[in-house]
């Protein structure tokens, strides 16, 4: 590794927290799928920031409303009303259907948001006992990494050490509808669920799963809530993972690519009913819904759906994954996922297939020690995606 790169890995090594494990590249500019290092040396991005990037690097269009909005304003708080907030909400409903929404930062500040949404719901309207409610979620989730998101997490990894957690969460398999029903009970307020479990190694459950979790859950009075931070937006080929089932959830959390890779912006959606229950200063944030994401998000939305990203995705996905399970290596146990969001499960540590991907101009990160999870952004056009298939046939090649 050239001189450069190296000091400026070891400045972050020495000053900041040792919270991630990045691959042994330094990027210093991007543009549509590509990445450069500081040496000049280009790479094809398919980590895509973990869908915070469906729309590409430093799309135009994103680019010039962030630079227009912050010439003229960036920050209010909610404390007044601001031009570009309405037009968000307008948006954020005309796109999803949906007839409320609360923008936040991070995707994790909305699991927050939807949490307590749906805890009000289950003493407001289920009329749960103070503080019993319980909120089902699903072993191998990932809904981020605060204490409450951790409470609701199976993986030790995330939990050790963080104590004492928070009560109210009961654990079930992905996919195991039988032990989905035996969980619910009168206390039950919500199912909280990733339709295909992104960190978790690109786990997508049996066909017709999301379809009969929502219809347990009506049977049962208790609110579905689909986190489609990472599969939202086209990333898997429909606007959302849900719809692929054409399921609707009662919330619906969304994040990353809702900032256009500009600039954190995250929301829950629900209906005018479910977001009456929160009122003034029972939840919010000082930068939540600033008129610089709300114009950022905006576009945002525009771009997703006038440049039909999720078609996008649905075609160059199928030319990838047909690519990558026509591969003979043993060395590849699954080939899974839909649209851009793909996983492919190895017979040996995926950092080391990663590695060795980079070595070639691509950049693919490991997850769960044998996946490595393939995403580029949704722009990827077809000399990209033949170019992605031919290093990786050569880098599979590579002795664990």
């Amino acid at each position: 590794m050239p001189d450069r790169a190296r000091e400026l890995i070891a400045l972050e090594e020495r000053y900041g927290a040792h919270t991630y494990r990045p691959l042994d590249v330094v990027v210093e500019r991007a543009e549509g799928v590509w990445l450069w290092d500081v040496n000049g040396r280009r790479y094809l991005d398919c980590v895509s920031a973990y869908s915070a990037l469906n729309h590409g690097h430093a799309h135009p269009r994103i680019r010039a409303a962030l630079v227009e909005q912050s010439q003229r304003l960036s920050l209010t708080s909610r404390a007044m009303y601001n031009d570009q907030l309405p037009l968000l909400l307008e948006r954020l409903s005309s796109v999803t259907g949906y007839e409320s929404a609360l923008p936040m930062n991070t995707g994790v500040e909305a699991v927050e948001t939807a949490i307590k949404l749906a805890r009000r719901w289950g003493y407001e309207v289920k009329n749960i006992p103070a503080d019993r409610a319980e909120i089902v979620v699903f072993d191998n989730n990932f809904h981020g990494r605060t204490i409450t998101a951790i409470s609701a997490s199976s993986t030790e990894q995330y939990r050790s050490g963080f104590g004492p957690l928070l009560p109210g969460f009961v654990f079930v398999p992905f996919g195991d509808l039988g032990a989905l029903e035996r969980a619910l009970s009168p206390r039950t307020c919500a199912v909280l669920i990733e339709p295909i479990q992104g960190e978790g190694g690109v786990v997508v459950p049996p066909e017709g799963f999301l379809a009969d979790a929502a219809r347990v859950c009506r049977e049962h009075n208790v609110l579905f809530v689909a986190d489609e931070i990472q599969t939202g937006l086209g990333r898997t080929g429909d606007l959302f993972a849900c719809d692929h089932e054409r399921v609707r959830p009662d919330i619906l959390i969304v994040g990353k690519a809702l900032g256009g890779g500009y600039y954190p912006v995250s929301a829950v959606l629900a209906s005018r009913a479910l977001m009456e229950l929160f009122g003034a200063g029972d939840h919010g944030s000082t930068f939540g819904g600033n008129p610089l994401a709300a114009a950022v998000a905006r576009t945002a939305l525009d771009v997703t759906v006038e440049e039909d990203l999720p078609g996008r995705a649905r075609s160059a996905g199928e030319t990838i994954l047909s690519g990558l399970r026509a591969m003979p290596s043993p060395r590849i146990k699954e080939v899974r996922g839909r649209g851009l969001l793909i996983g492919v499960e190895l017979d040996m540590p995926a950092r080391t297939l990663a590695d060795a991907l980079l070595a070639r101009g691509i950049v693919a990160k490991d997850t769960h020690e044998r996946v490595l999870r393939i995403a580029p952004p949704l722009v990827i056009d077809n000399e990209a995606t033949a170019l992605l298939l031919d290093r990786f046939a050569d880098a599979i090649l590579v002795p664990a």
